[in-house]
């Protein structure tokens, strides 16, 4: 067995460079002559600019230049659109906007960029961005959704019909009712999914240089082929060849760093302009107001079922707000959150539909999970609910709806189709390894000290893995091979699991591969990492760039061994000729693609493939069993026991799996417990611009230990079986957790609160019930 090989728990070659404290984030990148930039960003939630007075700041100590939006817009720069909308796919119409890289008239959220100010160094650029004279004309706002949909409520943008910015619908509602009419039992929920905050450890960054005519941006970005097409068609109007996009290390991502910001183009523009490098670092106020966030739903939703307990059918209405533009990829939250919420139930009549909903407020866009968690949040909640209607044991209901393995492939009605699942024999599992049955005893412990305990077990399903991807193998003159990586790792550990795959398929020793990408110069074409998509659509691009590998040096390895080809086969690491003892290893064969003299001419010269992959999505799945304690006195939750199965295909390694999961789950019970990016009703003003106000999970609000395992259901619709891994954790967290809040506050009879679970509001609910 190779101990380097796929299913092994190798350690992430990258971590050494990062626990050294030698990685390479955009700030660590200093370039001769470099400036530094900094935003004025706009303190109204809705106004008009009236006046911009310069002069000050124009003036200031070490001030190169000041951009207002007038000058971007005497530039003749284009907006930054959304990726896509929905009727770009058959959908109903929406509205388009199109983000300028600074507001030049009006301005939609506090945090709408204003002024751009470029000075000698980071202080002086601040400085003097303090010194821009502003006379705005401050307008009415709306930042909750349902105000937004009002009649006569403030519009975002005037040039639209309404603030709706545009509906979905999924199912057949004539089936829906019909199946409603006859049902038995029909259980309903009012839910709130929290707007939360990304908050990667390293802040976004950007540095901007021109040079020859042509623009290099260096920017902590998950998909920087992706910036390189919208800066370049879409902004600036020029060849793709004309800009060239670095992304370094980059300090966590979560689908927030998947975006083109104002700011890329910014400092682009500012180094065209000045002929000089500059650079741009937010601060972490700046991360809050700016940065997409992720969630935000109000959901009202409704299970009917039969006198057996089956599931008949579901209905949900939504809002769903997108702030006050809609993102590259903002389109995909609103489109999850209807499209999963079959999750891994049988059901047999499905309609929901839902209204993106313009507000003055930050963009929304895809936050790990990206409406795949809002998804579950509603179906598990549902299942709750109907489980207490009934009288029926909540895990005994889930199994007599559960789509069986007989059943696969499996339609939901919605556009996805399962290829895979066994969510029963996983149900199975996590009971045990939570030790399910020790429940009551754990129960008996936490009241004799004063603690009220409660559990919960649910089930998530989610999508992964889209679009296409390309990579490429390329093998030096000494046998060494190089991974060329279209996908973008950000913490998922590429480095070490793309070279598994590598040394497995190809014999090639695991620390004589090197791995390569975040450069649009040296990798020629990717669509960077999201939506859980790289271990699928990378490593089967790989694993076609790995096999095109081995039919180029076949043709040469014959030649080598003075043999027919057809006569030789491929396996650990070297070709064979059957009936033999003659072989030679695949990196011989590389080195010999380089001589300079004995190669016939037909093999050319150099080892070298590419490879591509477009499957549809896999569906990750496993089921969540959280127990909680907490205090009636003072309302605070923790979180004592937490197990988790998943079902993620093949698994690559083990080690980064756990990883994922656990740190997914860290951001799932984040949102759950204490995350939570708050507006002033009134005023529209962030009450959350700052980790003293937003609260981020530390280690003792997190279980000292997950009880983890993997049942794999490799997935039939990729060639390495593998499904998504990333997001699962933070999908099944919501509502493990919060079920488990309401379980243990049922007997006091609390029967609903809105993530967050922080201790104020378990408390005003304790209080609540016992009056």
């Amino acid at each position: 067995m190779n101990r380097f090989g796929i299913g092994q728990p190798v350690r992430r070659v990258e971590d050494q460079r990062f626990l050294t404290g030698r990685g390479r984030y955009v700030d660590d990148i200093e370039l001769p002559r470099m400036l530094h930039g900094a935003l004025v960003m706009s303190p109204h939630a809705h106004a008009r600019i009236k006046r911009i007075d310069t002069s000050a700041a124009r003036a200031a100590a070490g001030v190169a230049l000041v951009l207002t939006g007038e000058d971007v817009k005497a530039e003749k720069l284009g907006g930054i659109p959304p990726q896509f909308m929905p009727e770009d796919m058959g959908g109903p119409k929406g509205y388009r906007t199109f983000r300028p890289l600074l507001e030049p008239a009006k301005l939609r959220y506090v945090g709408d960029r204003v002024a751009f100010v470029v000075a000698d160094t980071p202080a002086n650029a601040r400085l003097a961005a303090e010194l821009i004279e502003i006379e705005y004309q401050p307008l009415p706002a709306v930042v909750n959704v349902e105000d937004a949909v009002k009649e006569g409520a403030p519009r975002v943008w005037d040039e639209w019909t309404s603030n709706v910015a545009f509906p979905l619908m999924m199912g057949n509602k004539d089936a829906a009712d019909a199946a409603f009419a006859k049902a038995k039992h029909v259980a309903s929920v009012r839910l709130y999914n929290n707007r939360v905050a990304a908050n990667t450890l390293e802040p976004r960054a950007a540095i901007g240089d021109f040079s020859d005519d042509s623009y290099t941006l260096y920017t902590s970005s998950q998909n920087p082929h992706g910036v390189r097409q919208i800066l370049a068609q879409r902004v600036f109007s020029i060849p793709e060849s004309k800009l060239r996009v670095i992304s370094p290390d980059v300090g966590g991502g979560f689908g927030m760093k998947g975006d083109t910001y104002p700011e890329d183009g910014l400092v682009l523009l500012a180094a065209r302009r000045l002929g000089r490098p500059v650079k741009w670092v937010a601060s972490r106020t700046e991360s809050m107001l700016g940065d997409n966030h992720g969630r935000d739903q109000r959901v009202n939703a409704e299970i009917a079922l039969d006198d057996n307990g089956k599931i008949l059918a579901i209905r949900a209405q939504a809002l769903h707000d997108v702030g006050a533009y809609i993102t590259n990829a903002g389109v995909v939250p609103v489109l999850c959150a209807l499209r999963n919420i079959p999750g891994v139930y049988l059901v047999p009549a499905f309609h929901v539909a839902t209204k993106a909903v313009f507000t003055h407020t930050t963009p929304l866009g895809p936050y790990r999970g990206a409406g795949r968690p809002e998804a579950a949040y509603v179906t598990e909640r549902l299942i709750e609910a109907a489980a207490k209607k009934i009288g029926m044991d909540p895990v005994e209901l889930r199994r007599r709806n559960y789509i069986p393995p007989s059943a696969m492939p499996h339609a939901t009605g919605t556009g996805w189709t399962y290829d895979s699942g066994d969510f029963a024999k996983l149900t199975d599992r996590c009971i045990e390894i939570a030790d399910w049955n020790g429940f009551a005893s754990r129960k008996k412990l936490s009241e004799g000290r004063g603690k009220l305990r409660g559990r919960a077990l649910i089930y998530y399903l989610e999508d992964s893995g889209v679009f296409n991807e390309r990579m490429e193998l390329r093998f030096d003159p000494s046998g060494n091979a190089t991974i060329v990586a279209g996908t973008h790792s950000h913490g998922q550990g590429h480095a070490t699991t793309y070279a598994q795959m590598v040394s497995d398929w190809l014999g090639v020793p695991f620390e004589s591969i090197r791995f390569v990408q975040g450069d649009t110069d040296q990798v020629p074409f990717g669509r960077g990492t999201y939506a859980s998509r790289s271990a699928m659509l990378g490593g089967s691009a790989l694993k076609a760039a790995a096999d095109a590998v081995i039919e180029k040096a076949k043709g040469l390895a014959a030649h080598l061994m003075e043999v027919s080809a057809k006569d030789i086969s491929f396996g650990s690491g070297k070709f064979t000729v059957a009936g033999t003892d003659k072989a030679i290893p695949l990196t011989e064969v590389a080195k010999a693609f380089y001589r300079p003299v004995g190669i016939p001419p037909q093999f050319g010269v150099g080892l070298d493939a590419s490879g591509s992959s477009s499957h549809p999505p896999t569906f990750p799945n496993g089921c969540h069993i959280c127990e909680l304690e907490i205090d009636p006195e003072t309302g605070v939750v923790q979180i004592d026991r937490y197990a988790v199965v998943d079902d993620v295909g093949m698994v690559i390694n083990p080690m980064i799996c756990h990883g994922q999961i656990e740190g997914a789950l860290a951001q799932g019970i984040g949102q759950a417990l204490m995350e939570n990016v708050a507006f002033d009703r009134e005023s529209g003003q962030m009450l959350s611009a700052s980790f003293t106000d937003y609260a981020m999970p530390r280690a003792d609000d997190l279980p000292e230990h997950y009880e983890l395992d993997f049942i794999d259901v490799p997935a039939k619709t990729n060639p390495l079986g593998v499904k998504g891994i990333g997001e699962a954790g933070c999908v099944g967290a919501p509502p493990a957790v919060m079920l488990a809040v309401l379980d243990a506050l049922a007997p006091l009879g609390v029967e609903h609160i809105d993530m967050p679970a922080t201790p104020h509001r378990v408390w005003q609910a304790i209080q609540a019930a016992r009056k």
